[in-house]
């Protein structure tokens, strides 16, 4: 397995939490186990990709501006994450945050496998993509259980 196939794997499980989570209304248990699922997936997966996908792609001249770009991206989602943790789950301000934290999920995604991979692609060598796939996915599975 290669970075981009591990990361694909953790973007889709990204894109259906975020999508269950909109689908939820009120202080349900339903949205609670949505938001609980979506957020674990993004804290373990930003650290994990910072660490061994970005960090490793800042070493190339061509790497840095993207890696700076999608890292100031996951701040976003951290904040809006934090709004929620914040505002009262039954609150349409609530539903609103939820929906602006998918968006920018989905934005961040689409970003990612349509200019990032293919920009890194060209920058890593085969080896490179395997040995940072085994950290990517050594990592997130540690974030992931710390966070449960």
């Amino acid at each position: 397995m290669n970075i981009f196939e591990a990361l694909r794997e953790s973007h889709d499980r990204q894109r259906s939490y975020s999508k269950a989570l909109i689908r939820t209304s009120g202080d349900t248990p339903e949205r609670v186990e949505a938001y609980k699922q979506l957020k674990s997936e993004l804290q373990a997966h930003e650290t994990a990709e910072e660490r061994h996908f970005y960090i490793p792609l800042m070493e190339f001249d061509n790497g840095v501006d993207l890696s700076r770009h999608a890292i100031a991206e996951h701040h976003e989602m951290d904040e809006m994450m934090e709004e929620l943790d914040e505002t009262e789950m039954s609150s349409p301000a609530w539903l609103a945050t939820a929906k602006k934290l998918a968006d920018k999920v989905h934005h961040h995604l689409e970003e990612e496998e349509q200019k990032f991979f293919q920009m890194a692609g060209k920058l890593l060598d085969d080896k490179q993509k395997e040995t940072l796939a085994t950290q990517y996915l050594k990592e997130f599975k540690s974030q992931l259980a710390s966070t449960a």
